[in-house]
């Protein structure tokens, strides 16, 4: 089983990086970009077939390594077969 975890600055926290993005873009000619924000995306293979103990795994493994909790919001996504992570 394949799995998609996304993790962002949550909205109250300043994200340096997607600002830096955010204004790049602008300098290279692509207007009307009112916001970025810059995160980290992990693609994990699981074995074993139970989707809800995939999910539970993962949001134990972003509460306790992958995302910074305090500062940090995360988003699981199983993927099906044949979706390309």
């Amino acid at each position: 089983m394949k799995a998609r975890v996304t993790v962002y600055p949550r909205r109250e926290i300043l994200d340096p990086q997607g600002k830096a993005i955010r204004d790049a873009l602008s300098r290279v000619g692509f207007a009307g970009v009112d916001d970025v924000r810059a995160g980290k995306s992990f693609e994990i293979s699981l074995t074993g077939e139970d989707p809800e103990a995939a999910r539970r795994q993962l949001r134990d493994m972003c509460e306790r390594l992958l995302a910074n909790t305090v500062v940090e919001d995360y988003s699981v996504e199983l993927l099906g077969e044949g979706t390309r992570p």
